[in-house]
C-alpha cells in the first residue's frame, strides 16, 4: 500500500499550522482596522459636508431676507411726494421702538452701530446679543383689495401719501388714482437665543421685529445660528462718489436728514454650524465691515455679505 493512502482508500490531508492561523488572523485584523478607519473618515467628511451645507443654507436665506427688505425700502406705491407731503392719522403702535418710529416711512432706512437704543422699548437687553441694528420701512408690493381694521396702510396718490389705520380711512384723501398698501416696518437684530431666553445651550439667531395687525410690533426668528450682523451705509457725495459709513457716522440732526441720502447698503453676517465638530479647532478671525470677530471653539463658520442699492428714496 502506498504511504500516501490511509485505510478506506482516502488520501491524508493536512490542516493549517498555528503560524498560518496567526498570520490569517493578523491579516483579518489589518483589514478590519483599514475598513473602520475608512468608515470613520467617510463619516467625518459627511458631518463636515453636512455642516457646510447647513451654514450655506442658513446664510443665504438670512442674507436674502435682508437683501429683499433693503431693495424695497422706501417703496410708496404711486407717491413720489416729498416727505413734507406725508401725513398720518395712525394711532399709537403697541411695542413701538419710539413715538412714531414704525410709521416713519419718510425714512426708508435707519440703523445703529454696535448698540441697542431700544433696550427699554422694543428690543429688551436680554434679546440683544450685540452688533448692528438695521431698520427698513416700505409699503407692501400689492395694493390691498380690502382694508383690515387693525392694520396700518399707506394711501398714496401722485402728489400725496398718508398713513392710516384700516378702520378709519382718511376722509379727505379722495384724489384719484390712489392705492392703499399695508405698511411694513422691520427691525433686524441678533439675539443670543433662537427659541427662548431659557434655552440651553443658547443658539444665536437673526430676528426681525415686524409691524403687524393690532397695530403692534412683533418679533420672529429669521434664521438660527447667525452670530453677528454688521451694516454700512453708502451716501453719494458732491463729487458723485459713493462713500460708506457706519450708522454712528450719519447725522440725523441735519435737515434734511443724511439718512434720506442713503443710496446703498453693505451687509455682513457671520453664520456658524448648529453643533461643534469633534476634533476641529476654530481660532479664526472674521472681518465684518469695521469689526473683527475672533473665536476659539469647535464651530465651523462662514461670512456672507452683499451690497444692495436703495432705489426708492
Amino acid at each position: 500500500m502506498s504511504a500516501g493512502l490511509v485505510r478506506g482508500g482516502r488520501r491524508a490531508s493536512r490542516g493549517f499550522t498555528l503560524v498560518e492561523l496567526m498570520v490569517a488572523c493578523l491579516i483579518s485584523l489589518m483589514v478590519l482596522v483599514i475598513l473602520s478607519r475608512t468608515l470613520a473618515s467617510g463619516s467625518s467628511s459627511e458631518r463636515t459636508n453636512s455642516g457646510a451645507a447647513e451654514i450655506a443654507s442658513n446664510g443665504r436665506y438670512a442674507l436674502e431676507v435682508l437683501r429683499r427688505s433693503l431693495m424695497h425700502a422706501g417703496y410708496r406705491a404711486l407717491s413720489w411726494a416729498p416727505t413734507s407731503a406725508m401725513t398720518t392719522t395712525a394711532p399709537v403702535v403697541t411695542n413701538d421702538c419710539s413715538a412714531g418710529f414704525a410709521i416713519n416711512i419718510a425714512q426708508p432706512v435707519w440703523g445703529s452701530n454696535d448698540s441697542n437704543p431700544f433696550q427699554a422699548t422694543c428690543v429688551p437687553a436680554a434679546n440683544y446679543a450685540g452688533g448692528d441694528i438695521l431698520v427698513t420701512r416700505l409699503a407692501a408690493g400689492e395694493p390691498a383689495t380690502a382694508l383690515d381694521g387693525n392694520t396700518l396702510y399707506l394711501r398714496s396718490s401722485y402728489d400725496r401719501a398718508e398713513v392710516f389705520q384700516g378702520s378709519t380711512p382718511p376722509p379727505l384723501f379722495t384724489a384719484t388714482p390712489r392705492e392703499d398698501h399695508a405698511l411694513q416696518t422691520s427691525v433686524f437684530y441678533i439675539s443670543p437665543y433662537s427659541v427662548s431666553t431659557t434655552e440651553s445651550p443658547k443658539v444665536p439667531g437673526l430676528w426681525r421685529l415686524s409691524l403687524g395687525s393690532g397695530p403692534t410690533m412683533t418679533s420672529a426668528l429669521v434664521a438660527s445660528n447667525v452670530e453677528a450682523l454688521q451694516v454700512q451705509y453708502g451716501r453719494t457725495t458732491t463729487d458723485l462718489k459713493t462713500r460708506f459709513y457706519n450708522a454712528n457716522q450719519i447725522n440725523a440732526a441735519v435737515t434734511p436728514s443724511e439718512w434720506n441720502d442713503v443710496s446703498a447698503v453693505r451687509v455682513w453676517i457671520l453664520v456658524r454650524a448648529s453643533t461643534p465638530e469633534a476634533g476641529y479647532v476654530n481660532n479664526s478671525s472674521y472681518v465684518l465691515g469695521d469689526r473683527t470677530i475672533t473665536v476659539n471653539d469647535s464651530y465651523r463658520r462662514e461670512v456672507f455679505s452683499t451690497l444692495v442699492q436703495v432705489r426708492n428714496k
